[in-house]
């Protein structure tokens, strides 16, 4: 084809899409965040701004960039600035450890550092001394460390937003694993499946009409994710700084907010308030959920209390947060096995359960969720033997172990890694959690293998009960044994204040494990 007809067929990517959001939104509010509250015309003309003062020192399509920030409307900014120029982001977890940060912004190369000064202007410095590839040291605001980009953006006068010529390969992003086991993996994300996570959360996800969309999470990881699709449903973001459970209520209430996302460990914490049912949540319509598994017994209390409002999706890094979802409409409170499901594959991907020889499992036997589709990730980056492992066959392999009911709804009994042989059988957590959980005065659990002499791993449960709740270790055993049979029931219980949690408040196993070896 010539030349003439380069762009003929060109997709649309997120950085076209966040520029039509905003315009669509020139008018009205798109961002609350404190004191702060922007126009979508506002964002546009600060993130040209912004982009224009990355140009001038000389980022922009292809150049490595890392945020390290908490929540500010200035976030927002310049990741739209960084996306509409094309580069390749990555974040850095607000809570992460100098080690966690060094690691990250080594293996990914990265240039160019924007930071908060009001939290990370320390941290900063340190990075700076230590990372020989980093060139450009931006903060948000003055700062001894680094140049204050927010004032070399005012120099510039807003111009119309254009997005960078990508192309759909090319790399987006640089996400990293949790690493769960070992080090941090840099997920490389390419527009392709950018664009495509956008239009499958617009085609599948349960949108209320004009969303006010709370967000309680950081705006750099998963938070962002909602930010284009509720400008295009009209709607508005409202930010908070941290997630607070008072505060989060509070908010609902204040400010009529009809859509949220949150993991199922802040769902838990909301449950548990004594604020919960003093306020007005009646405006909530959709309470996205995803991260990690939730238990049955304690959604089926959400539902109870909140009505038909929950919203599942399943994901992972590789793949990002859609591979699956469960409906509003799917949540059958009644139905205990129901509400252990991930939901159903969505149409966009072609997703399946295999056995270790890539052959189709029947249906109701378990396999592992293999996934093909443009939302798949390009590869693990620099490491061409785990990126070969992962795709395999030319599946994505998620690790996740899983069974298709009748009707097609998956249920994931557990990570491959975290199945526990104990006694040469093999047992998956997830199925012994979700008994456990349904006991009243169990407010959360995990369950993980630890080393024994006579069984290799036994079976332990972790449980952090309800205030002013009892139960003996005794009791929840014998209701394992009862529901899933004596190997699975635990070799002892231990009660717990809390379990440990990753910065993105994600169960975490691998400390919880670790505790015990």
């Amino acid at each position: 084809m010539t030349e003439e007809y380069a762009d003929l067929h060109r997709p649309v990517f997120t950085a076209d899409l966040l520029i039509t959001a905003l315009e669509r939104s020139a008018e009205k509010p798109a961002l609350y965040l404190g004191d702060v509250v922007l126009t979508g015309g506002e964002m546009r003309d600060e993130i040209s701004r912004f982009g224009q003062a990355l140009a001038s020192v000389g980022v922009g399509q292809g150049s490595s960039v890392a945020m390290l920030s908490k929540n500010r409307p200035e976030v927002l900014i310049s990741m739209g600035a960084t996306m509409v120029a094309g580069c390749r982001n990555s974040a850095l977890n607000p809570m992460g450890s100098l080690s966690d940060h060094l690691y990250i912004v080594d293996d990914a190369a990265i240039e160019t550092l924007i930071f908060d000064p009001n939290h990370f202007e320390e941290r900063a410095a340190e990075l700076r001394a230590q990372v020989p590839t980093l060139k450009n040291v931006f903060s948000l605001g003055p700062s001894e460390v680094g140049t204050d980009i927010l004032a070399l953006a005012a120099q510039f006068t807003p111009q119309r937003l254009v997005a960078a010529p990508v192309a759909a390969e090319d790399t987006s992003s640089i996400v990293y694993t949790g690493g769960t086991t070992g080090k941090p993996k840099g997920v490389m994300g390419s527009f392709r499946s950018g664009a495509t996570l956008t239009q499958i959360q617009m085609a599948e996800w349960q949108w209320p009409d004009e969303p006010r969309f709370l967000i309680c999470t950081p705006l750099s990881h998963a938070g962002a994710a909602f930010f284009v699709p509720t400008l295009l449903r009209g709607g508005s973001l409202y930010v908070l700084p941290y997630f607070e459970p008072g505060l989060v209520l509070e908010t609902i209430e204040k400010h009529r907010i009809n859509a949220t996302m949150l993991v199922p460990t802040m769902i838990y914490l909301l449950l548990d308030h004594p604020d919960f049912d003093r306020r007005d949540l009646s405006s909530l319509e959709t309470l996205f959920y995803g991260a990690s598994a939730m238990s049955p017994a304690r959604l089926r209390e959400g539902i109870e209390r909140l009505g038909p409002v929950f919203f599942q999706f399943y994901g992972q890094s590789e793949c990002g947060m859609t591979i699956s979802v469960l409906r509003k409409e799917d949540h059958l409170a009644d139905d205990p096995e129901r509400l252990a499901t991930c939901g159903r594959p969505v149409p966009w991907l072609d997703v399946r359960l295999l056995d270790d020889d890539l052959n189709e499992v029947p249906r109701g036997e378990l396999g592992e969720i293999c996934v093909r589709g443009p939302l798949v990730m390009k590869g693990y980056l620099g490491k061409p033997a785990e990126t070969a492992e992962a795709l395999r066959g030319g599946w994505l392999h998620t690790g996740d172990v899983a069974r298709a009911d009748k009707n097609g709804f998956l249920t994931i009994v557990d990570r491959k890694k975290d199945m526990i042989v104990t006694g040469g059988f093999n047992v998956f957590p997830r199925e012994i959690e979700d008994v456990i959980s349904a006991h009243p005065a169990v407010a959360s659990v995990a369950v993980v293998g630890v080393p024994d002499a006579k069984w290799g791993e036994a079976v332990k449960a972790c449980v952090v009960l309800r205030d002013g709740r009892s139960v003996r270790a005794e009791e929840l055993i014998e209701r394992v044994r009862a529901a899933k049979g004596s190997v699975h029931a635990p070799k002892s219980v231990d009660f717990l204040d809390a379990l440990p949690l990753t910065p993105l408040g994600k169960l975490d196993k691998k400390t919880l494990r670790a505790s015990y070896r």
